[in-house]
């Protein structure tokens, strides 16, 4: 007989309509809407849960959530202190920005009066110029030249305009570690609804969004380069309008540009500088990064990392990161060790360490709960597929929509095809999602459009389909991740879904690498560059060697995950934190 919820789809779809929020907070990810409701601290949530019977106490968990609580009463006085810095801030690159231009002008007149774009031949002799250019190095590097007075500019800011104004210093944030179903993400969660209304500028991103957010943002500062390279003979208003012939203003047009491809030299710390931030807000306050699943499985992502959190730190964001593995156990492989010792070394710097040593997986103590109600149907020779069935009719009749096809967008202008869907619902098949050569960036597409997702003819997952099993933990994930409901068709149950690890690594390259145009391509090689990676190396340098202990964790991640996605409890938080239904409310 096969093992199915003896609840109707259509009932819990009527539970989730009816739990509000702030009445019914979600069992282990109970935070609450993530950008409109204002929310207690993390040591009042979690204490009032336990209360309630909906979280078994434990001592490592309210010892985080205590800790978390403090970095949230730290972080108001610091978000003023913020503010007051960034008026300072402003004024004073106003400043240097005005008295740059200044100097930049007095450069430009003297080489004016001086005659320096007259035909200086005719009061030159041959054996004066002959003895200039015999005395001209002959191996100055293109450029030096700018470098130089680039640099004497910088120094005579300083000395007029002063040195930069102090930021206040920054509370330490928190890097939790620990095994799978300690309650880790829930935590982090818990600080993050926290944050509404007393930070401005906060981002929550899993590792597989964050890697195709700086894709994403990479791609669009290149791009704007490339733009900017077109439009090189324009020359701005402010140099236009000046009394100086156009030889001169060509000049000052080449002084900008250079200043300004100083500036863009790195392109990691102008992804950082955009990162939590959207275009048009301003950086005003402070910042709080929550950073879900760190890890280390390639060399973009050492340097990636590194290069970004490095930077968001090094400018005062406050940083709070879940992760399975302490900081200096994230690269088991020793892949570029120099440019990840650094990293540690700044996480170590800004972040408390805290493992919490639970050995409980909480979300299989919580599902014990509600053991009959289960939307995971096994096996496939049973009458699970009729079940399943059900539940779509359920689920779309209730809508009173017609089933279609559509596209929706992924990143980089690529669209997927989705073959069933009706308001908010659609239906797939195992083989559809994971076994084509699609990634974290196609999963994030079809999480973040559809709240409730059906998946069919899930096999039972060995060594033999490692590519196909890959794809599908990344896809649980980004289902998880965006609180997605979940309905499935599988061979065997839950427990019993990944089997095997003796005759090889179940891991495949294509679930973290990340979609991008031709040239995207080319910014992950110069990326990798600057880890000492040649762009004729990069492929095999890319590959990861994860351990075996790192894919035990990933499965059993997958697991703790489904399990919890089957409980009422999970399905209570679909209707308030599921992207599909907050703009929704955004709308209204």
């Amino acid at each position: 007989m096969p093992k199915f919820s003896s609840i109707s789809g259509s009932l819990l779809m009527t539970i989730c309509r009816r739990m509000a929020c702030r009445n019914h907070p979600t069992a282990v990810r109970f935070y609450c809407n993530r950008s409109t409701t204002k929310r207690a601290g993390p040591l009042t949530q979690y204490k009032d849960l336990v209360n309630q019977g909906k979280l078994q106490h434990d001592p490592d968990q309210e010892k985080v959530a205590l800790e978390l609580e403090n970095l949230l009463g730290r972080l108001q006085q610091y978000e003023k202190d913020m503010e007051e810095y960034h008026v300072k801030l402003a004024e004073w690159e106003n400043m240097r920005e005005n008295e740059r231009h200044r100097l930049l002008v007095e450069e430009a007149e003297m080489k004016h009066q001086g005659g320096m774009w007259t035909s200086m031949n005719k009061h030159r002799s041959k054996f004066t110029e002959k003895l200039m250019f015999r005395k001209k190095p002959e191996n100055v590097e293109p450029g030096v030249g700018k470098w130089v007075s680039y640099l004497n500019r910088e120094r005579k800011l300083d000395t007029v305009v002063g040195a930069r104004p102090t930021a206040p210093p920054a509370p330490k944030g928190l890097y939790l570690f620990g095994n799978v179903g300690s309650g880790k993400t829930m935590l982090m969660d818990m600080f993050y609804s926290s944050t509404n209304g007393i930070i401005k500028h906060r981002r929550r991103y899993h590792f597989h969004e964050a890697m195709l957010e700086i894709n994403v943002r990479m791609h669009q500062i290149w791009k704007k380069q490339v733009e900017e390279k077109q439009f090189q003979s324009s020359i701005s208003s402010w140099i236009r309008n000046l009394p100086f012939d156009s030889s001169v203003k060509e000049w000052l047009a080449e002084e900008e540009k250079y200043k300004e491809e100083v500036q863009f030299k790195n392109i990691l710390p102008a992804v950082a500088d955009k990162f939590l931030f959207d275009g048009q807000e301003e950086h005003r306050g402070a910042s709080v990064l929550c950073f879900d699943e760190i890890q280390a499985v390639d060399v973009f992502a050492i340097v990636a990392l590194s290069g970004i959190v490095s930077r968001l730190l090094s400018t005062g964001t406050v940083l709070v990161a879940t992760s399975n593995r302490a900081p200096e156990d994230l690269n088991q492989d020793g892949m570029q060790r120099e440019i990840f010792l650094k990293f540690v070394e700044k996480l170590q710097g800004h972040c408390e360490n805290i493992l919490i040593g639970s050995e409980i997986d909480y979300r299989r103590h919580i599902a014990k709960q509600f053991v009959d109600q289960n939307h995971f149907l096994w096996p496939l020779d049973g009458s699970a597929g009729e079940d399943f069935q059900k539940m779509w009719l359920e689920a779309t009749n209730e809508s009173g929509m017609q089933i279609i096809s559509e596209t929706i967008p992924v990143m980089f202008g690529r669209t997927l095809e989705v073959p069933e869907s009706c308001n908010g619902t659609a239906r797939f098949t195992f083989e559809y999602l994971c076994g084509r050569p699609v990634g974290a960036a196609d999963y994030i597409a079809i999480a973040r459009n559809y709240h409730t997702v059906f998946i069919s003819g899930i096999p039972t997952m060995s060594m033999r389909i490692r590519d196909k099993a890959r794809r599908f933990i990344t896809l649980i994930d980004e289902l998880y991740n965006h609180h997605c409901r979940l309905v499935c068709s599988a061979a065997s149950s839950i427990d019993d879904l990944f089997q095997g690890t003796e005759d090889g690594r179940l891991f495949d390259l294509e679930s973290f690498q990340f979609e991008t145009e031709i040239e995207g391509s080319k910014l992950r090689r110069d990326v990798l560059a600057e880890g000492s990676v040649s762009s004729v190396g990069a492929p095999s340098g890319i590959i990861s060697m994860l351990s075996g202990q790192d894919e035990m964790f990933a499965f059993r991640r997958a697991v703790s995950r489904m399990i919890e996605m089957q409980t009422p409890i999970y399905l209570e938080g679909v209707r308030s934190l599921h992207p599909y239904f907050q703009r929704q409310l955004q709308h209204s």
